[in-house]
């Protein structure tokens, strides 16, 4: 049986770690395609992670490149092409510029892989997914947005951290856009079934919740130049891992929606699951009036983001 071709989209630090991954995994193929001149940039990346694989116990395609028909029928296109937040940035100040990135690589995906599973992780994610598919016209079980499985685990780590226990135990939700406007549920989080407000106290709760909202922001500091990759890139391969092996996961992910959450024509973050139909089902949490509160004051976010989007496609 012929391996699956997974494309990533973007040949920058969340590239390289979706690479390695997918080969490890040994989810398929895999292809990194990036503008001309980082051709021998892509190119040289793609052959250190092939050159590992005898060492690694892993086997697969593994190919850097510039010329988009070489992406071909993928199964998985994951796009994380754009500029990457620096200190001092929002996720919305890249608005401008990586609008016009995504909707090249969406006519380009539009005409060589129309048939993919599309994940998109590029900044400001909600605004992009949506210019994504309103470029591409794909169904919308097909293109969604990796924010909501970044957020919950950061969330699940920050519990962990906490408390000292295996984050394997621990089990959260975060809702809504990605970004500071984001919407944790500690409501719903627990530690091996029991709730975490029965281990940890308000303020500590509070102090999570705030920073899981603001942990993008953290990493781009403590950098000083670029923003975060490896649990970005973990993310995205989880959400295609769910689709390629039709795992039929329950991740959060940037959905669009029509009617559920009393929300029609947006992208936006809640519970789905990922099988090999895509986005085969969302599933609406019943929400206490403050989390309702909540996740519209995000959602007013995204429709500002998205009003530009349209402004300039």
């Amino acid at each position: 049986m012929a391996r699956k071709k997974i494309a990533l989209i973007g040949g920058g630090q969340i590239g390289g770690i979706m690479a390695l991954l997918t080969a490890q995994k040994q989810l398929g193929d895999v292809i990194m395609l990036d503008i001309p001149d980082k051709e021998g940039y892509v190119k040289g990346k793609m052959l250190d992670i092939a050159e590992s694989q005898s060492a690694g116990g892993y086997d697969a395609k593994i190919e850097g490149t510039s010329n988009y028909a070489d992406i071909a029928g993928a199964d998985v296109v994951i796009v994380t092409a754009g500029l990457p937040r620096k200190p001092g940035m929002s996720r919305d100040d890249l608005l401008d510029i990586n609008v016009k990135i995504i909707s090249e690589v969406a006519r380009n995906v539009k005409k060589y892989c129309p048939g993919a599973f599309c994940i998109i992780v590029t900044n400001p994610l909600d605004s992009m997914v949506h210019a994504f598919r309103k470029v591409t016209g794909f169904s919308k079980n097909m293109v969604c947005g990796m924010a909501g499985v970044l957020d919950t685990s950061r969330f699940c780590s920050f519990v962990a951290m906490e408390l000292n226990v295996s984050v394997n135990d621990v089990s959260a939700l975060v809702l809504g856009g990605h970004g500071p406007t984001m919407v944790p549920l500690p409501r719903l989080a627990s530690v091996s079934g029991i709730p975490i407000s029965e281990l940890l106290s308000a303020e500590k709760i509070d102090a999570i919740v705030k920073r899981t909202a603001e942990a993008g922001t953290e990493i781009v500091k403590l950098l000083g130049n670029g923003s975060a990759f490896f649990a970005p890139a973990t993310s995205a391969i989880y959400m295609a891992e769910s689709y390629l092996l039709n795992k039929k996961r329950v991740l959060t992910a940037a959905a669009y929606l029509e009617g559920e959450y009393d929300i029609n024509g947006y992208y936006l973050g809640v519970p789905v699951v990922i099988g090999a139909d895509g986005v085969e089902k969302i599933i609406e949490v019943k929400l206490t009036a403050d989390e309702t509160d909540k996740l519209n004051n995000s959602l007013n976010a995204v429709k500002k983001a998205v009003a530009e989007v349209d402004g300039l496609i």
